[in-house]
């Protein structure tokens, strides 16, 4: 049972709290999820990734245009907290960074290879194989005995999932439903890669004006714009359901 302040949206217990009480919670592990706008507005469509919403453990209210939405239609206020906000307190905070016992399950040896040098930098003392290569999973089946069997095997505190939105919240649910102990699954997907500098880089005042979409519109309009477009729909279906589940 949750027993940190939440807020029902579509249905979705997201948290209303900091930054640092997501990374306390995550201590005694749980899943965590970071649902974006335009993956939201697909839970009608795609119910298993809904349901891997409404098992997770802590959902952040990431979308600064969701909780922009909330709160203008709402007398109880949602408190945003970004992906990027979190990764940064989770990554700086002492007792994490003095585990330093993590598992990331990347997209590709590139991306790995930034990741595990970005954390090396930043004082986690990483040794041995830190990072999975995820295979490309079927939309319909987010499954994968391989990487279960190498979380059973090593037992690490934090698994970080930084694969796209709509697979990772899958994965993490499958993993959190498997596995014979309780770690801190973290589906922040792309998040890790601002700090990386693989992505447009995000500045501080940026995301706390709720304003990451445009830095990663700039960068990218190609794949961005489209996508934020389309996210736009989220106005009339959150207007449509409110608390209330959309299936």
């Amino acid at each position: 049972m949750k027993n940190h302040a939440t807020l029902k949206i579509l249905g979705i217990d997201f948290i209303n709290g900091s930054a640092a009480d997501v990374v306390d919670i995550l201590k005694n592990g749980g899943l965590l999820v970071v649902p974006a706008a335009p993956a939201l507005i697909n839970i009608k469509k795609d119910p298993d990734y809904y349901n891997a919403l409404l098992s997770a453990d802590v959902v952040i209210p990431d979308s600064g245009y969701m909780a922009l939405l909330w709160n203008m239609l709402h007398r109880k206020k949602i408190k945003r907290i970004s992906g990027l906000e979190f990764l940064i307190n989770f990554f700086n905070d002492k007792e994490v960074k003095s585990t330093s016992d993590l598992l990331l399950v990347d997209p590709r040896a590139n991306e790995a290879q930034h990741n595990v040098n970005y954390l090396r930098q930043a004082g986690f003392d990483l040794s041995g194989e830190v990072s999975y290569i995820a295979p490309m999973y079927k939309k319909d089946k987010v499954e994968d005995i391989a990487l279960l069997n190498i979380i059973e095997q090593k037992k690490p505190k934090y698994i970080i999932i930084n694969l796209g939105g709509g697979t990772q919240e899958k994965l993490g649910a499958y993993l959190k439903a498997h596995l014979s102990y309780k770690p801190a699954i973290i589906c922040t997907g792309a998040a890790i890669a601002f700090l990386t500098g693989q992505q447009a880089s995000i500045p501080t005042w940026g995301d706390k004006l709720f304003l990451g979409w445009l830095f990663r519109c700039i960068e990218n309009p190609k794949l961005y714009v489209p996508r934020y477009f389309k996210a736009f729909q989220l106005a009339v279906f959150m207007f449509r359901y409110g608390q209330q589940q959309p299936l």
